[in-house]
């Protein structure tokens, strides 16, 4: 259709000269137009102003926009319905119906972005993994060596070893290789602790004491003498027999202040070895404070409680022992394990002796060496 040369104002003003007493023959002759043209636009434009002209130009153009609208909601519909039984929860799922959207519904790229709200730069993304064979051999080699480790555990000692990979990383493929360890917590009412345990100011202020109870494989039944330094929670020594009465607990100890120095104060349970009248004696002589918790209440000795149960996790329900002599070499190899290569949350993720070496008590408290007679290695 061929566009006229005038406006629709100036045809609104060329009709309106008909009202100022101008004929039509005369209008038509002035403007070069013929009537037939001049009573088309009357019918169409009669008793129009130019102000009413421009409302309704912009009605119409608002309107245009609502069709437009509501035929790309109308098509967002159809889009939804048809894969609203499709679970989109992560940036591949929502690239893979934005493809979807495009080739069934002819939906632009862009609008499809749009509608399940993922940008165009995540949609035209691909990945570049990099090679994470190292990372796998790493977890391979600390899973395995150390079973009853959980992700942080392994993360900082991979930290301690050289290998600067995020945790993000590591944590991906720790999740990919199913070595998720899970945690079961038992409910606990809030215990009423007589003496509030609090964290010693510097080491041989306070040990905590426990027994352990084993088997053999021969069924034969073994205990344990569990001591540890509170100030940053070294094992001091694992005894280990079939029986530890109060005599020979008191010679552990000695053997124990020889070459680490007594201790103020000595915290346990109410064993029957331990309130003893022969154990008042050897406190008495030795100047050594020792603090009973409250009868079925462990979590006020729960320092020494964690570390039987790091304890019995990784040594006594992960192997099973023939004779004495091999639970002791294993004994005394997890110990010197612990005490210089495990990180502990609780001390900044450092072992103990690191923690000793931090605040400048390394050299004045010696700590426990590994027994190169019986090449206890841990590794090994």
């Amino acid at each position: 259709m061929k566009k006229s040369k005038f406006s629709e104002s100036q045809i609104i003003k060329i009709l309106s000269q008909q009202d100022f007493g101008k004929s039509i023959s005369d209008i038509c002759r002035e403007h070069g137009i013929s009537q037939g043209t001049f009573y088309s636009w009357k019918s169409k434009y009669s008793g129009m102003e130019v102000s009413q002209l421009k409302q309704m130009k912009d009605m119409e153009r608002e309107l245009a926009q609502y069709k437009k609208i509501v035929a790309e909601q109308t098509l967002h519909i159809a889009v939804l319905k048809d894969v609203i039984g499709k679970k989109a929860i992560g940036p591949g799922e929502k690239r893979e119906l934005v493809g979807y959207a495009h080739e069934v519904f002819k939906v632009s790229l862009r609008q499809a972005c749009i509608l399940f709200t993922i940008s165009s730069s995540v949609y035209y993304y691909r990945a570049k993994r990099s090679n994470d064979s190292e990372v796998i051999e790493q977890l391979c080699i600390l899973s395995e060596l150390h079973r009853r480790w959980g992700f942080w555990m392994i993360y900082h000692r991979l930290r301690k070893l050289g290998f600067i990979w995020n945790h993000k990383r590591v944590y991906r493929i720790y999740t990919a290789m199913r070595l998720n360890l899970r945690n079961k917590r038992k409910k606990r009412l809030p215990a009423q602790v007589k003496a509030p345990l609090l964290r010693p100011i510097g080491p041989n202020v306070t040990w905590s004491l426990d027994f352990m109870h084993d088997t053999l494989a021969s069924g034969k039944t073994i205990r344990t003498l569990n001591v540890i330094d509170d100030f940053n929670r070294e094992a001091l020594s694992i005894c280990v027999d079939t029986s530890l009465p109060a005599h020979r607990v008191i010679m552990e100890l000695d053997k124990l202040i020889e070459w680490r120095c007594k201790p103020e104060k000595i915290r346990s349970d109410n064993g029957p070895e331990l309130v003893a009248e022969v154990t008042r004696d050897w406190c008495e002589r030795n100047t050594i404070e020792w603090e009973f918790i409250q009868p079925g209440k462990p979590t006020q000795n729960s320092l020494i409680e964690r570390f039987n149960r790091t304890f019995r996790q990784d040594v006594l329900d992960s192997y099973m022992f023939e004779s004495l002599s091999e639970a002791r070499k294993y004994a005394n190899a997890w110990v010197w394990m612990y005490n210089n290569v495990r990180p502990h949350s609780s001390l900044g993720h450092l072992a103990p002796t690191e923690f000793l070496l931090k605040y400048g008590k390394l050299s004045e408290f010696p700590t426990f060496q590994q027994d190169n007679n019986s090449e206890s290695d841990w590794n090994s």
